[in-house]
């Protein structure tokens, strides 16, 4: 069974007499990229500041790493952050940004800076100052900062927000290979599901301060496929000749309807039979 690495219990902070999170239950495993879903205003950034220790919980807990404790900052070692955009200074390197976050921390030595900045996809940039760098590339660097350390756990607030396709494409390949290559798990929040799903393996979806769900990245395409409905006078004949013409991803709702889903109707060019649901 793979371990939690976070957990979150009845997790909640109020404004006033106003929940903007509402008891949430979060579970984070290992190895894992949590694309946690809503839209604006839906409490996912509060949520990411109370996990990165930038807010505090008027109540619930977190536990990180099997230990519940109400200093998150004693973890801090552990996780690396990226809420909303890096603080960059525009007129110095990627390697100096760096350098500056690893004195900053009291960490010494700087041979392992060019390895973070192949790792996000920016050891081309040598002296490039970063006010010449696209967003995306700002947004890798502050990646990159924030692996500063190796962290176990990194923690992301809205990174592809404003990201050309490029830039997201990049962004999400990094984000894969630090999962793939290091063993990184990562928290990732977006109110763009679709391209969450493109790197997500669980999904917590949130609503008004509320988590409404959480739900595996293959329990989720299964929810979502698309699918062409037929209604029929006797399904337990057209079941037959379904098979018979080697579909076999379809289901019999009732007695009178099949749906037939629509990855295996392209593949036999049979839609015309069928009537949209």
């Amino acid at each position: 069974m793979v371990e939690n690495l976070l957990t979150t219990n009845h997790l909640s902070k109020k404004y006033n007499s106003h929940f903007v999170v509402d008891n949430v239950n979060i579970h984070v495993k290992k190895g894992s990229i949590y694309g946690l879903v809503g839209r604006n205003g839906a409490g996912k950034t509060t949520c990411m500041r109370m996990l990165s220790g930038l807010a505090s919980p008027s109540s619930g807990s977190i536990t990180f790493f099997g230990k519940t404790s109400p200093n998150i900052q004693k973890y801090f070692s552990r996780i690396g952050v990226l809420i909303e955009s890096p603080g960059l200074y525009g007129e110095m390197s990627a390697f100096d940004n760096m350098r500056l976050k690893q004195i900053a921390v009291g960490l010494k030595g700087k041979n392992h800076i060019p390895a973070i900045l192949e790792l996000v996809g920016l050891e081309h940039t040598k002296n490039k100052k970063t006010k010449n760098f696209s967003l995306g590339m700002k947004q890798r660097l502050g990646i990159a900062i924030a692996l500063i350390g190796e962290p176990d756990l990194l923690i992301l607030d809205e990174p592809i927000n404003g990201l050309d396709p490029q830039g997201i494409a990049e962004l999400r390949e990094t984000l894969v290979k630090l999962t793939e290559k290091k063993n990184i798990t990562i928290i990732i929040s977006s109110h763009i599901l679709e391209e969450l799903a493109k790197m997500a393996t669980t999904y917590g979806f949130i609503d008004k301060g509320k988590l409404i769900q959480e739900i595996s990245h293959d329990e989720l395409m299964e929810k979502t496929k698309e699918y062409t409905q037929l209604q029929l006078e006797d399904t337990s004949a057209a079941a037959v000749v379904i098979e018979e013409m080697g579909i076999t991803d379809y289901i019999v709702k009732d007695a009178t309807t099949i749906q037939i889903y629509e990855k295996q109707i392209s593949s036999k060019k049979n839609s015309s039979t069928a009537c949209p649901s």
